[in-house]
C-alpha cells in the first residue's frame, strides 16, 4: 500500500489514480493529522509526502516518523514544487528516502516509487539449504535424505548448514571450532573430527560430500 499525502485535490488523485493504473495498492491524504490518524489502523509500504502541507508540514511529518520506532523504517519520498537544495538536503538528513521536485512525470513518479521499494525491502532470506536429495529446513531445524528424516545433534545441524552455505570452501578445524562452538580450537581435542565422522555416517552416500582436505580441514564438495 502507498499513501500519498498532498493537500491538491487534483495532484493528490493523479497520483492515486496512477499508481493503482500500475498495479499498486494506494490511498490519499490531504493533510498530517489525517494521516496518521489512519496510521492507527494500518501501516502503508510508502509514503510520498509533500511538504508545502497545511497546518503540520512535510518536514514536521517526517521528523515525527523517523522518531517513532514503529515508523521509522516506512520508505519516504519527498515531494514539492520547491526545488532549492537547502529543501532536498533537509528531507534527505532527516531520513527521506528520495526527493522529487514538482512538476513531475506520472511515470517518474512510479519509477522512483518502484526503484524506493526495491532498495528498501529486506533481501529474501533463503530458509532452505539444498543439493541433490538432501536438504536443510532452516526454519523447522531438520533434514531430510532422499526424503528420509535424520536426526542430527545441534552441533551436527550447525556443521552441516556451514557447509552447505559456503560449498566448496575449506574450514581448518580451528575455524570449524570457533564458528560451531563459539570458542577458540584446541589442538589436542578430537572433536570436530568425531562430529564430522558421526555425521558422514548419518548422512550416508550424501556424507561422501565431505572431504578431508589433508593438513588443512573439510570442506562439502557438491557433486554435480
Amino acid at each position: 500500500m502507498i499513501w500519498c499525502v498532498e493537500d491538491d485535490d487534483s495532484i493528490r488523485d493523479i497520483e492515486v489514480y496512477t499508481l493503482r493504473s500500475t498495479g499498486f495498492e494506494a490511498q490519499g491524504f490531504e493533510d498530517g493529522d489525517s494521516f496518521f490518524e489512519a496510521l492507527r489502523q494500518e501501516k502503508p509500504e510508502l509514503v510520498v509526502l509533500d511538504i508545502m502541507l497545511p497546518g503540520m508540514d512535510g518536514v514536521e511529518i517526517l521528523k515525527k516518523m523517523k522518531a517513532a520506532s514503529g515508523l521509522k523504517d516506512i520508505p519516504v519520498i519527498m515531494a514539492t514544487a520547491r526545488g532549492e537544495e537547502y529543501d532536498r538536503i533537509q528531507g534527505l538528513d532527516l531520513g527521506a528516502d528520495y526527493y522529487l521536485v514538482k512538476p513531475f512525470g506520472v511515470m517518474e513518479l512510479v519509477s522512483c516509487v518502484k526503484a524506493v521499494l526495491r532498495r528498501c525491502r529486506p533481501k529474501k532470506v533463503d530458509h532452505l539449504l539444498k543439493t541433490g536429495g538432501l536438504v536443510v529446513n532452516l526454519d523447522e531445524h531438520t533434514v531430510t535424505a532422499d526424503d528420509r528424516r535424520i536426526l542430527l545433534t545441534f552441533k551436527e545441524f550447525e556443521i552441516l548448514r556451514l557447509f552447505l552455505s559456503n560449498p566448496g570452501l575449506v574450514y581448518t578445524r580451528d575455524q570449524l571450532f570457533s564458528t560451531v562452538w563459539g570458542m577458540d580450537f584446541c589442538g589436542e581435542t578430537r572433536t570436530v573430527d568425531m562430529h564430522i565422522r558421526t555425521l558422514r555416517q548419518k548422512l550416508g552416500v550424501y556424507g561422501e560430500m565431505i572431504e578431508t582436505i589433508r593438513g588443512v580441514g573439510y570442506r562439502l564438495e557438491v557433486k554435480e
